[in-house]
């Protein structure tokens, strides 16, 4: 059951992201005539995530309460995040527009590395792909719910449509205080037996978040600091996938902007179906194997429209694509978790791969964008290839680091 729990968490959440994603720039172009300037308001939550969700993964790691370590933060900060989202629409000038959406980025992304915490928590290491599956098709799902809501409600009710996703997010809330005491997750437990094992203490000093960095950096294995690179170098060849993709169909395919826009639809219920069978893969011959094949997917599928430039040709490389990049979403956070040193820096590590995502979600765009001012659109995806090429040969380390250390505790 945990795992419901842990999806309807970052479903509620999730639903009020990409809610917030297709609103709030209409609210700021009411105010404000520049698209760069909404971008870089929109872009703010991203770059509050590099700094606030490690920070608040290990804030909640060190945290002990009867209630355990995640679901005191949840049982605050996610009622908080819902009465912010619900004041956005209302509000009477810019500035205080500016600052709802300020504070809301930074409530969200405090318990976002919460949440997801949960599931390596309770959930045994073997199981974690299937389990993430099922998290992450809850977060897709999401994009039709905020869908929905717009089609039925914005039009006549602007401001009531944000009661829907807030609404969500609040029944979540109850439910996860309700049902989760995450006191008696294995995770939780075996940090309390480390506790004991360290002894007293106000905390820890191999759980700081200082601590912690310099052994990823110090590490002569080198897997875990590789992998985080791996996921700004992928993240960035996705996020650039789909920011540009509408204008790429505007400037090389010839296709009018609605057009263009719906040319990602598809791709969207090819990641769904791919999600399980990406765990069961996993789990069956190795989470680095999947994610280097599923990378590769990727690229073939880029490969493949920059070679076929027609609107068909697209949707089936952004299908491709999409497919191959539930290999790695599915798999990477896993593989994160799994080579953390300690239970005691889960939540720490599960803000490290939201740093990798979002860097790369922020630099992507801009380094294809530049690309393609030098070189033309018609070459956009031969420069996300190479972006996805690099992951692979990445994740190609990692995986013979891993092979190595296996082979040397056997001879042990």
């Amino acid at each position: 059951m945990i795992t419901f729990y842990v999806a309807l968490a970052v479903f509620a959440q999730e639903a009020t992201w990409n809610f917030y994603d297709s609103r709030v720039p209409e609210l700021l172009r009411d105010h404000i005539a520049s698209a760069a300037v909404v971008g870089l308001l929109m872009g703010m939550d991203n770059l509050l995530g590099v700094f606030i969700q490690p920070f608040m993964g290990n804030r909640s790691d060190n945290t002990r309460t009867a209630w355990g370590r995640r679901i005191p933060y949840l049982a605050v900060m996610m009622p908080m995040g819902a009465v912010l989202f619900l004041l956005i629409p209302h509000a009477a000038s810019l500035g205080w527009l500016i600052l709802l959406i300020f504070l809301y980025a930074v409530v969200m992304n405090s318990f976002k590395p919460v949440s997801e915490s949960l599931l390596p928590d309770f959930i045994r290491s073997e199981r974690r792909s299937r389990a993430n599956a099922a998290v992450k098709t809850a977060a897709a799902l999401t994009v039709i719910v905020a869908a929905l809501v717009s089609l039925l409600l914005v039009d006549d009710h602007p401001k009531l449509a944000f009661t829907v996703p807030a609404g969500l997010m609040l029944v979540a809330a109850a439910v996860l205080v309700w049902r989760v005491r995450d006191s008696r997750s294995a995770g939780y437990q075996a940090a309390l037996a480390e506790d004991a094992a360290a002894g007293p203490r106000e905390e820890s000093a191999e759980t700081k978040i200082g601590a912690i960095l310099r052994d990823l950096v110090r590490d002569p294995d080198r897997s875990r600091l590789l992998m985080i690179v791996m996921v700004f170098v992928f993240g960035g060849a996705w996020a650039a996938s789909r920011a540009l993709m509408t204008p790429y169909g505007v400037e090389a395919l010839g296709l009018s902007d609605g057009q263009a826009g719906g040319l990602t639809l598809p791709s969207g219920i090819a990641y769904i179906l791919a999600a399980f069978p990406a765990a069961l893969l996993a789990e069956r011959f190795g989470r680095l194997r999947v994610i280097i094949a599923g990378m590769t997917v990727f690229a073939a599928g880029t490969i493949l429209g920059a070679v076929v430039q027609t609107p068909t040709a697209t949707m089936v490389t952004l299908c491709l694509a999409a497919a191959g990049a539930a290999g790695f979403m599915i798999n990477a956070v896993v593989v994160l978790w799994n080579l953390a040193p300690s239970s005691r820096v889960l939540g720490t590590y599960t803000g490290l791969y939201t740093v990798g995502w979002a860097g790369g979600a922020l630099a992507g765009p801009a380094l294809v964008g530049l690309a393609v001012d030098l070189t033309g659109w018609h070459l956009m995806l031969l420069h996300i290839t190479v972006l996805a090429v690099i992951a692979i040969v990445l994740a190609v380390r990692v995986d013979r680091l891993q092979r190595g250390a296996a082979t040397r505790e056997r001879a042990l």
